[in-house]
């Protein structure tokens, strides 16, 4: 990974962190009545509490290919990373995957308590619409309207959640392996396919080069969960920041089961390989998407 991409991914960071706390501030939006306390404290620490902003840096990197770029896009990727800690803090509850800790910090349902836990994500959830929706996001209504439909059905029955129903069976039925790179796909790979592809239609691009990115987001998103398999049995919990191992203490089987580590290794390098053949007629204008494929692949937790 070159400096820049370092140098760029920390400055992102830091911009949509600073936008996620002044949106999830004190300040009422018109039609709001009031902002509970303990339900504010609760989103923050589910959503401030560190991350990468990988899916935020996908959106805003995608865009910048078709010279878009300032606050609106930084509030759509904002808008992405919600509905994303909304997951997080769902998926970690004691009902799904019953963690502790989430980026080495109690997960929220162990700060606050379950019923908060849950009412964080389902405000989370809603506000990531809400931000999408509006005009200062992206003024184009149509975009803006096609963008809340893409992020609805990546995120809902049909993408992120269907995969965490097929992720939930998978604890009591052994699955093959395009069954869990379906489930996959959808649970992991639907919300990073949604970063890129929203960044294309923010900046219309053409319908090529949309299918193009979308396709890298898809084969990034498949690297991203394969290189969490492989860390879930390298690495410790100290180093993930979050509970190690904890696929195979479920019974749960992993394309890390298929292949081997270091056929989970080849394998990633061909998706590297892959992603790198999509973003070729986009030239240097894609150099932070392709430093982005090889953090995913090198990245330790």
């Amino acid at each position: 990974m070159s400096d820049s991409f370092k140098m760029q991914l920390r400055q992102t960071k830091s911009q949509v962190n600073s936008e996620l706390k002044r949106l999830l501030g004190e300040k009422l939006s018109v039609g709001e009545i009031t902002r509970p306390s303990r339900l504010m404290a609760a989103i923050r620490h589910g959503v401030l509490n560190g991350g990468k902003r990988l899916r935020p840096f996908l959106l805003i990197e995608t865009a910048r290919i078709f010279k878009k770029n300032g606050p609106g896009i930084l509030r759509a990727a904002c808008a992405l990373e919600c509905l994303h800690c909304y997951s997080l803090i769902h998926d970690d509850l004691p009902c799904m995957d019953d963690d502790e800790l989430r980026r080495g910090q109690p997960t929220v349902h162990k700060a606050y308590d379950e019923a908060m836990a849950v009412l964080a994500g389902d405000a989370l959830l809603t506000f990531a619409f809400d931000i999408l929706a509006q005009a200062e996001t992206v003024p184009n209504p149509e975009i803006r309207a096609e963008l809340v439909q893409m992020l609805a059905r990546a995120a809902g029955h049909g993408g992120m959640i269907g995969g965490q129903v097929l992720d939930i069976a998978a604890e009591t039925t052994e699955l093959a392996e395009t069954e869990i790179l379906q489930l996959q796909a959808m649970k992991t790979g639907a919300l990073i396919r949604f970063a890129c592809e929203a960044g294309a239609v923010i900046g219309q691009g053409s319908n090529e080069e949309r299918e193009r990115l979308a396709r890298f987001g898809k084969i990034i998103g498949q690297a991203f969960q394969l290189t969490d398999d492989l860390l879930d049995v390298t690495s410790s919990s100290e180093t993930l920041g979050k509970a190690a191992g904890k696929d195979s203490d479920r019974g749960k089987k992993t394309l890390v089961d298929i292949y081997g580590i270091e056929g989970s290794r080849k394998k990633l390098q061909s998706l590297f390989s892959d992603a790198n053949d999509l973003l070729a007629p986009f030239g240097s204008k894609a150099e932070m998407l392709r430093d982005t494929a090889k953090f995913i692949i090198e990245r330790s937790n």
